[in-house]
């Protein structure tokens, strides 16, 4: 598995720490907080130690205090935007981050609707947050912005948005993905509290870039490609040069868009209480790195991993072909080749002696695993299993599951779908393992330890499907997939 590199212990501590000598500032605080606020997958394998709950931990210390407005653009609801790592749309997401935050004790108090133009999908989906006892709030484009602060800051701007009422010193602002309307949600909650005479304060919480790394630190140069398709560049936040003479990474968005926003906070608060980017963060991520050198290794696979993924993204025209370009040149930029991630190399040298049957290959730990597809069995299942019998000392020559079970499950699979397949993709497999293991005794073993496989790498050969590569990411192996697909 890969070294553990970040305290996280100690970034809770310290985070805490940060974010209370924030609120104390004011009467209440907004954190808008970016990134994905459960399943950061992306923090966790940039920076091993960190865990993808360790946003949540963190709230949690602060849950008698908190409370969480959820927001979601619109658009988002009318397109039926999806969330590409869990496959999942955009409200679908709102209502389990709901769910999720009530079960940890989180109170969710409120979820606003941003951008709203009279949509009808974003008023069934108001409709269906009665069903989960959250007030809804309906914001439209704010009058004026961004060039206009005088409409911006007054009843016609962020007055003409009703008021989300709140009851706690920190209100956290997040949402199920990017463009969801934080900031504007935020600044607009700043407005109204200062009408009510209440000294209210905004602040950032963002993970990535980190503002205390090298402008291409590894780690800061895996945020652009994680974020190449909104195009994110990472620059040096002059404005914090300039007025402290220590040099801090922020990125293109918010240095262009901080002259206007300082305006409006000083037209809303009557003061500067900011005076760059970097001062509106809370986030402590680089005081918690504790191997560098292992960070810097971590964050490089992330890049390739990006750069496949964009690569199967454009094949299936998600995303323009300057995504994938424009990671190309990150990792020539940090001298990253492709064959860098072993499990590649060792999937291709498979396919090739399989008589160019489709391949995988899995990596745990020094463990070196590989598969290619069978008369039953996907690549990527063929491995999975192969993989599983390695971890557990089962010989190669037992069958995890036999044919009698993987036929029939075949069969009716064909009888009911539109797509005729000759093998079983791995959340079917898993299933057979399933109804196995209350006969069989090595396979419930087998499921006991599937933990052992989080944070894995993987490689396939072909296009990895949707569903599957959603179950490889429920069960924390990082995978990546070539771009052919698998025809035969």
């Amino acid at each position: 598995m890969t070294k553990k590199c970040f305290d996280a212990e100690k970034y809770l501590k310290i985070q805490k720490k940060k974010i209370k000598q924030r609120i104390a500032m004011f009467d209440k605080l907004y954190l808008e907080f970016g990134g994905k606020l459960i399943d950061d997958q992306h923090a966790a394998r940039t920076l091993p130690g960190f865990l993808p709950d360790l946003k949540i931990r963190l709230l949690q210390e602060f849950k008698d205090d908190a409370e969480v407005i959820l927001c979601i653009n619109a658009s988002a609801i009318e397109n039926s935007k999806i969330r590409a790592d869990h496959m999942i749309s955009y409200e679908t997401e709102v209502l389990r981050l709901i769910e999720f935050l009530r079960a940890k004790g989180i109170f969710v108090s409120s979820v606003v609707i941003t951008m709203f133009n009279g949509q009808k999908k974003a008023k069934d989906f108001a409709a269906k947050l009665k069903d989960y006892k959250v007030k809804t709030y309906f914001h439209t484009f704010t009058k004026g912005y961004p060039t206009d602060v005088d409409t911006i800051v007054s009843d016609e701007g962020y007055g003409a948005n009703p008021f989300v009422k709140t009851e706690r010193p920190l209100v956290v602002v997040s949402a199920p993905g990017p463009c969801s309307g934080k900031l504007a949600t935020a600044l607009s909650q700043l407005y109204h509290e200062s009408k009510n005479g209440v000294n209210a304060g905004y602040a950032k919480f963002e993970t990535f870039p980190v503002w205390s790394l090298p402008l291409k630190h590894p780690v800061n140069v895996a945020y652009e490609a994680a974020t190449a398709d909104l195009g994110d560049v990472n620059m040096i936040d002059h404005f914090h040069l300039e007025k402290y003479g220590t040099t801090a990474i922020n990125y293109n968005r918010d240095l262009e868009t901080f002259p206007v926003l300082k305006e409006i906070l000083h037209r809303i608060t009557g003061k500067d209480v900011y005076f760059s980017p970097t001062d509106m963060g809370v986030n402590v991520i680089g005081e918690c790195i504790t191997d560098d050198k292992a960070v810097q290794r971590a964050a490089k696979d992330e890049i390739i991993r990006r750069y496949y993924r964009a690569l199967t993204d454009l094949k299936k025209g998600i995303v323009a072909p300057e995504v994938p370009e424009r990671i190309k040149l990150l990792m020539n930029e940090l001298g990253i080749l492709e064959q860098d991630r072993t499990v590649v190399a060792m999937a291709e040298a498979k396919r090739q002696n399989s008589g160019n049957l489709p391949s995988a290959s899995i990596s745990i730990g020094k463990k070196h695993i590989t598969g290619r597809k069978t008369g039953y069995l996907s690549p990527v299942s063929a491995t999975f299993l192969n993989a599983l019998k390695v971890i557990n000392k089962i010989p190669d020559e037992v069958d995890l599951i036999a044919p009698a079970v993987l036929e029939p499950i075949l069969e009716i699979k064909n009888k009911t779908s539109n797509f005729k397949e000759s093998y079983l993709k791995l959340g079917e497999v898993l299933i057979a393992l399933s109804i196995c293991s209350t006969t069989n005794p090595v396979v419930k073993k087998l499921l006991d330890n599937l933990d052992k496989l989080s944070g894995a790498e993987l490689h396939a050969t072909h296009m990895i499907t949707d569903d599957e590569m959603v179950v490889l990411s429920n069960l924390g192996i990082n995978a990546t997939c070539g771009t052919e697909i698998d025809i035969s």
